[in-house]
């Protein structure tokens, strides 16, 4: 009994075996037929796509791709298959690339592939430079150039190919690569503000024959502001002691562009007044080529008598040039001379007489505060000397004239500079040419002393003979000799 009992629990056991073999096999074979109906299989995601573009020169990254089974019952599964990617893309050469991903499910590795085109699609890169403290200036023609680089990935340099072109309000920069992708720059041009050129006083001046001509001046100043005077050149120039009309040009430039304004300078001749006879009989003592060593006695002298002299004055003794001041405050007359008495050099032409002419002028204000307008020619305006420099003599007439000034010469000579040595001739010439004469002009040098010693005599003289000495002025009657050149 015991027997049969564990047998049939041993047949029984066995009997539960085969039906759960038999239930797991139906179900492999359910599943198997499931499967082959639902048609399963491996599914890949390319982003991006089979076929992408990337850029030369960057670093490829691929832009992703997954696997999940997929079948035509079932649908997509939820489980995401380890994928494997085989090929490489090298993005420094450009060309066609192809990356091949596979998985695998079941039995079976499942594949799918990507074509990848590295190609040209970076435009060149364009680098504006910039100069620290660098401000644009008319003086360089607006704004220069600070400089620029271009560079492309692929053609490597590309400044040189950089065109530019300038517009009114900026400047484009522009270059393309071998592929054609193109790159523009801008850069932002300010204004540059034209300095300001002003002249001071008038555009148009009317002035007198002179010695000196001074310029009112100018005021430059550039876009900022700042003075820039020392930039401006002066063209033209005014001889103030020749009448005519004459222009001065001030101008600034940038080798571009020049700015510029005009001053029109006229000089006018200055009238002489008319001469006046004087009614009593008058002797006119001049004296050249002082002051000297004996100049203080002369005037003494002629404090004491209260005789007033004119002196045509030099610069040949300059330690006695302050008697030139006391002559003055004393109430003689100062004319020009001569400064350096070289007839060759004076002579030479008009603006080598006036050059020593002014210098004279210039000693003169120096010792009395005032310019004078009364001047005897060196020799005189007869003098023969000048003859190496033909109508020199005739052309210095007329500018002196246009000037103001008045020139005399003598009609008595005293013959100090001659034959005559002593006070005793000095006297006899004088006295002599005199009492011929209602007005007489004397020459004498009061470089001489025997000449100096002879005034007295000749002052008494004329007091004797009821004449009046008087120092000369612009009213006073001119003697004026034959001209020679």
């Amino acid at each position: 009994m015991a027997r049969k009992k564990k047998e049939k629990k041993k047949k029984t056991g066995r009997s539960w075996k085969i039906t759960l073999l038999l239930f797991f096999l139906m179900i492999l074979i359910s599943g198997a037929i499931l499967l082959t109906l639902d048609g399963r299989h491996v599914q890949f995601r390319l982003v991006g796509g089979q076929e992408i573009t990337v850029p030369f020169g960057v670093d490829y990254v691929d832009p992703g791709r997954s696997a999940v089974t997929v079948g035509r019952i079932l649908g997509p599964g939820s489980l995401v298959l380890p994928v494997e990617t085989s090929g490489y893309v090298n993005t420094r050469v450009k060309g066609t690339y192809e990356l091949e991903y596979s998985a695998r499910f079941l039995f079976d590795t499942y594949t799918a592939k990507r074509i990848v085109h590295v190609e040209d699609i970076t435009p060149p890169v364009i680098t504006l430079q910039h100069q620290e403290g660098y401000e644009p200036s008319w003086f360089t023609g607006g704004y220069q150039e600070e400089g620029y680089l271009a560079w492309d990935d692929c053609d490597g340099n590309l400044t040189d190919y950089v065109q530019v072109e300038v517009l009114e309000d900026r400047i484009e920069y522009r270059v393309s690569d071998s592929a054609g992708n193109e790159t523009v720059a801008e850069r932002e041009l300010t204004a540059v503000k034209q300095p300001e050129l002003t002249l001071l006083g008038d555009t148009y001046m009317s002035v007198d024959a002179s010695l000196t001509f001074e310029d009112p001046g100018f005021t430059a100043r550039d876009g900022k502001g700042r003075d820039i005077s020392p930039l401006v050149t002066v063209e033209g120039e005014v001889i103030p002691y020749r009448p005519g009309a004459y222009e001065l040009v001030y101008s600034l430039t940038n080798g571009i562009e020049t700015l510029s304004v005009t001053r029109t300078v006229e000089v006018k001749a200055v009238e002489i007044p008319d001469a006046v006879l004087p009614g009593e009989k008058t002797i006119y003592l001049t004296f050249d080529d002082g002051p000297g060593p004996y100049t203080k006695q002369l005037l003494d002298l002629l404090a004491i008598y209260g005789v007033k002299a004119t002196f045509f004055v030099t610069a040949e003794h300059p330690e006695y040039e302050d008697l030139i001041g006391r002559a003055y405050r004393e109430g003689h007359t100062i004319g020009v001379h001569t400064t350096s008495h070289d007839f060759y050099k004076i002579y030479a032409s008009e603006e080598a007489y006036m050059e020593d002419f002014y210098a004279m002028e210039e000693i003169i204000h120096s010792q009395t505060g005032e310019y004078t307008r009364l001047f005897r020619f060196a020799g005189g305006s007869s003098n023969t000397v000048s003859q190496f420099n033909p109508g020199i003599m005739t052309r210095l007439i007329a500018l002196t004239g246009d000037l103001g000034y008045q020139y005399y010469d003598w009609n008595v000579d005293s013959d100090d500079a001659g034959g005559t040595k002593t006070s005793t001739g000095v006297v006899t010439n004088v006295t002599a040419g005199c009492a011929e004469r209602h007005v007489s002009l004397v020459l004498m040098h009061d470089t001489k002393d025997y000449s100096v010693q002879a005034v007295e005599q000749i002052i008494i003289w004329g007091q004797q003979n009821g004449y009046t000495f008087r120092a000369l002025n612009l009213s006073s009657p001119s003697s004026h000799h034959v001209i020679k050149n």
